[in-house]
């Protein structure tokens, strides 16, 4: 990690390169595309647990299978 002095060049070196007007629209743009990430990575977490639990319900004995296991 950088220290505070470093830190100190690199927002000199951002605001020379981009301009003080341009820093708060890639700003902005960094955060949409931080939430949209969150999103997408929300959205396949969701559908592997809906996956697990399909292969869970979809392997489970039945009530009248599970007496005629037990009982051989």
């Amino acid at each position: 990690m950088p220290g505070g002095f470093e830190m100190v060049i690199i927002v000199l070196v951002i605001l020379l390169l981009f301009g003080a007007k341009r820093i708060p629209e890639l700003a902005r743009g960094i955060g949409q595309g931080i939430n949209e990430f969150r999103k997408a990575s929300d959205d396949i977490k969701k559908e592997i647990d809906k996956g697990k639990q399909d292969v869970s319900n979809s392997t489970k004995y039945t009530e009248k299978e599970q007496e005629q296991v037990e009982k051989n």
